[in-house]
């Protein structure tokens, strides 16, 4: 070990031993995912454990086996585990920004909250303005956090509906391929908009507001002519519209509605020469007023720690950094 590093111990009194089984994981397997994680040496005695590594990594996996700990009632899902993993490694346990109040979304996940400072300014962003541009990698949030603030405006009443759609572009398969009518045809496209209504609503919600209209789920091509009054409206994978889809739903947005346009400008299956329509809007409208532009990176990766390092790798093979 370098000569930074320390030796931490850290036991658990009263011992339980079914907790300290959830904790470590089946072949202790979170504990090497912590290992891999803060770049230190973690090895357990019965109830003790010994923590060897750089001073403020070695600290934070201390207060990050604490925390699991108390919550190893059960073994650990994980999913909850790695987003334990990746807020420990940011060490986003800050709360919100000196005089701003917490925000507090009325969904049925009472622990939805901006796990990252990014998506803390993402979501106040959409809070404060009537259009949001959520521009990044894949497992930063952007879409989630986004129905999430549409399902809290309809509870509220501050919306009548909620819309969402995105451009029906292949990623290397054909559309015309697909069986069933038009509507079967789109909807493996607008399933991901369908998995989190259903996380944040619960199926028959979900069910419900679909029959009354106040949700609706459709392709960008439907909205051409109309003018969205009084709704939430979420553009999905923005990064596959044209200039001038991204130019006609940006002008369907009527009084009291709010818009949010989420994309990854990394992932665009547009047919090569064709611009991307958010390339161009995050270019033509960064400086107007009432617009908020939220730039999302590796670092707000809120998934398996792997997808942080796949990111990076592909930024890094794209920008010349690997041969």
């Amino acid at each position: 070990m370098p000569g930074s590093a320390v030796i931490l111990r850290h036991a658990f009194i009263p011992v339980d031993n079914e907790r300290l089984a959830h904790l470590c994981g089946t072949l202790d397997e979170h504990l090497r995912a912590i290992e891999a994680a803060f770049g230190v040496k973690v090895t357990r005695r019965n109830e003790s454990f010994r923590i060897e590594g750089p001073k403020k990594p070695a600290e934070r996996v201390a207060s990050l086996l604490q925390w699991l700990y108390e919550r190893a009632r059960r073994p650990i899902p994980p999913d909850e585990f790695q987003l334990a993993l990746v807020e420990a490694q940011k060490n986003t346990d800050l709360g919100p920004p000196d005089g701003d109040e917490e925000i507090v979304l009325r969904t049925r996940r009472s622990d939805l909250s901006g796990r990252t400072p990014t998506q803390e300014l993402y979501l106040r962003n959409i809070l404060n303005h009537d259009i949001t541009f959520g521009i990044g990698p894949a497992g930063t949030g952007k879409t989630f956090l986004a129905v999430a603030c549409a399902v809290d405006a309809l509870e509220r009443s501050a919306v009548q509906r909620v819309i969402l759609t995105r451009p029906a572009v292949e990623a290397g398969e054909r559309l015309g391929f697909l069986p069933g009518d038009l509507t079967q045809k789109v909807d493996p496209y607008l399933r991901p908009l369908y998995d989190a209504l259903y996380d944040l609503m619960g199926f028959d919600r979900v069910t419900k507001a679909f029959e009354k209209g106040s949700i609706e789920i459709a392709p960008l091509a439907f909205m051409r002519g109309r003018t969205l009054n009084h709704a939430f409206v979420i553009l999905d994978e923005a990064q596959n519209t044209t200039p001038e889809q991204m130019k006609m739903f940006l002008t369907r947005i009527g009084f009291g509605s709010k818009a949010v346009v989420t994309g990854d400008v990394s992932q665009i299956d547009l047919p090569k020469g064709q611009s991307s329509g958010l390339i161009e809007a995050e270019r033509i409208l960064r400086r107007v007023n009432g617009i908020a532009m939220t730039r999302f990176t590796a670092a707000d990766v809120v998934r398996h720690p792997l997808v942080a390092r796949i990111v990076d790798a592909y930024d890094a093979a794209r920008k010349g950094g690997n041969d």
